[in-house]
């Protein structure tokens, strides 16, 4: 039996994903899982350390890492929906270009495709879930929210000043949006350790979205207070088609965003063909 550290976030479309090997409903036994469970940004920078033998990143963050493998299964992407930039008033696309947003940290994918659209604006970093509250009290003049966020943003009394999943779509001739995804170490795996970890996985996905019911119930223990309707939509846009194998069209869009910024001048990695279709 092989011990994996592995890396997830408390939100609850990673918790909904991971439900049926949390819940022993799916096993392999060559595998004793140890759960680390992070916010995404800190499990960016783990994965630069190379410290988790698979990890949930944000797709951004695959840049800079060496020696992990994309799975196919278990990624995040928004089908014409995506993360928001919100506001008291409502800015244009070059106003925002101008104004301080505050940001859920700079690994993100949201991150990413805001720089794509919006250039170099000036940022802050605070954690993604105080986001709303800061701009509701007048702490920024913006912010880009990401999770459950781009849901309940209008109960702050905020606006949508600009829809990045829109955005892209439109820019992109209807590419889904990449955001988050997993990835293995080769390092620490071999090719077909890598492999039986993605078929468990993607089994575990499957055991949720079959047993929707009791997957939400474990995904509302990660739910941060917010009512069940509003986590089940959350799921219900996260875990979508490209979550259980993203495919060509996944991996197409991942490409799509690093060689976007890359020829902004954002990415400064080597990034060109990165991404194995």
């Amino acid at each position: 039996m092989v011990e994996l550290r592995l890396g997830h976030t408390p939100d609850a479309d990673d918790a909904f994903m991971f439900y049926g090997i949390a819940s022993g409903k799916v096993n392999n036994p060559a595998f004793e899982i140890k759960h680390v469970i992070e916010d995404i940004e800190t499990l960016n920078k783990r994965a630069l350390n190379h410290e988790l033998d698979v990890t949930a990143i944000s797709a951004h963050a695959y840049a800079y890492l060496r020696n992990y493998v994309i799975l196919h299964s278990g990624a995040s992407f928004g089908l014409n929906y995506g993360p928001v930039i919100i506001s008291k008033k409502r800015f244009t696309i070059s106003e925002l270009s101008h104004t301080t947003i505050a940001i859920p940290g700079r690994m993100t994918s949201a991150y990413l495709i805001s720089r794509i659209a919006l250039g170099n604006y000036p940022d802050t970093q605070m954690p993604f879930h105080k986001i709303p509250g800061a701009v509701k009290n007048g702490e920024v003049e913006a912010g880009l929210v990401i999770h459950e966020g781009q849901i309940t943003f209008e109960t702050y009394g905020l606006i949508k000043s600009l829809d990045l999943g829109r955005w892209w779509s439109g820019i992109t001739n209807g590419l889904a949006v990449p955001l988050g995804i997993n990835v293995a170490s080769s390092k620490t795996m071999s090719n077909f350790q890598i492999k039986e970890f993605e078929n468990l996985f993607k089994e575990s996905i499957l055991y949720g979205l079959n047993h929707f019911d009791d997957a939400l119930d474990y995904a509302m223990t990660y739910g941060r207070g917010q009512a069940r309707e509003v986590i089940g939509k959350f799921i219900g846009m996260y875990v979508n088609k490209l979550t259980v194998d993203m495919g060509t069209e996944g991996l197409e869009s991942i490409q799509k965003m690093f060689d976007l910024a890359s020829s902004k001048g954002i990415l400064k990695e080597n990034i060109s063909n990165l991404i194995k279709v």
